[in-house]
């Protein structure tokens, strides 16, 4: 595939995105078009205000619909349940990375396998904006791609989509829509508010996988406390911790967490967590690594980061692409499917 030059009217940023080709797809009565990778980067640069907030008022009315079976997602509350079969993409924090996204969607074939009926999943772990000046075309993209595949992508929530009483900070992401928008940009910025609160908690696999942004709940007693998490903040921590935590090596219980949010959790923790759900590992976002990805307590947690660039100065990001039914022990066996970049 070759490479193109693409800039925008508002940016001095040069991308260079690899063509891919996309497909047309029916979305009910509506025909979603997207013709290939590079016109849809083009789209991303260009769009305006009016575009991008019909965009977000579409994916946020698909996201809140999101109950019960959706194709072969089952989805309760906020938690998506899946079943371990497939092929399923998990991409770690963008934070703004147009260029690494599009690497990511070129080298899965993700569209590709898609259009040929093959079971395929693009799971996001959140965490799409802020830092990267990128943000509203990450958004752009990723909120493309959910529109034309709603039931082959899943969207959660991560830290730097949180409720404002433990949102990140600093959050660029209203100066990156002002900067692409000018002053209606605040418009922009309230939908995608909308947005973030229809984003899901976290992700099971039966028996295999539980995803999510941070880390451990550590006051969770059922699944439901996943599922409903958002409705039971600030109430209970549980969405605070799974946006917010880290795990931490050598220690038990919990320590208060130096990001003035949810808390660092020791491998007592994280045993308690997947036996509660009856799986063996936790796949997260949310920390930076200089390959892209890092395991902890005892091969039971994968990190992964798929961006780079500062403010970060990882050498490199890396994402997951690995069937759901693989029987992974330990997170040490799932190396085989890191993908880095």
């Amino acid at each position: 595939m070759g490479e193109a030059l693409i800039t925008g009217d508002n940016y001095k940023t040069i991308l260079r995105i690899p063509k891919v080709t996309f497909h047309q797809i029916k979305n009910g009565a509506k025909m979603r078009f997207i013709e290939n990778l590079q016109n849809l980067v083009k789209e991303a640069m260009g769009v305006n205000i009016d575009e991008f907030q019909d965009l977000v008022n579409t994916v946020v009315e698909l996201q809140t619909k999101e109950h019960g079976s959706v194709g072969s997602l089952q989805i309760t509350g906020r938690l998506v349940n899946l079943m371990p079969k497939g092929e399923a993409v998990i991409v770690g924090d963008i934070h703004g990375d147009l260029e690494g996204l599009f690497h990511i969607l070129k080298a899965t074939d993700f569209i590709k396998r898609v259009k040929k009926g093959e079971y395929c999943l693009l799971v996001f772990l959140g965490d799409y904006g802020d830092r990267g000046i990128h943000s509203p075309e990450v958004y752009y993209v990723v909120l493309k791609l959910k529109e034309a595949f709603p039931e082959n992508v899943v969207l959660m929530r991560g830290n730097h989509e949180g409720p404002e009483d433990i949102l990140a900070y600093p959050h660029d992401l209203p100066n990156h829509l002002f900067i692409k928008f000018g002053g209606n940009s605040s418009n922009a910025y309230a939908g995608l508010r909308k947005l973030f609160n229809s984003l899901h908690n976290a992700v099971l696999v039966k028996e295999k996988y539980v995803l999510l942004h941070g880390g451990v709940p550590t006051q969770a007693k059922t699944v439901d406390d996943l599922a409903y998490a958002h409705e039971k903040h600030p109430r209970k921590t549980h969405l605070e911790e799974i946006l917010w935590s880290d795990p931490c090596e050598g220690l038990t219980g919990t320590y208060a967490s130096p990001r003035g949010a949810g808390k660092l959790f020791g491998e007592n923790e994280t045993d308690r967590f997947l036996n509660m759900l009856d799986v063996k590992i936790l796949i997260r976002g949310h920390e930076p690594s200089q390959e892209g990805f890092k395991v902890n307590h005892s091969g039971k947690i994968l990190t992964l980061f798929s961006r780079k660039g500062s403010p970060y100065f990882n050498k490199q990001g890396a994402y997951l692409q690995m069937d759901l039914d693989f029987a992974a022990e330990k997170a040490f066996q799932l190396k085989q499917f890191i993908r880095m970049f």
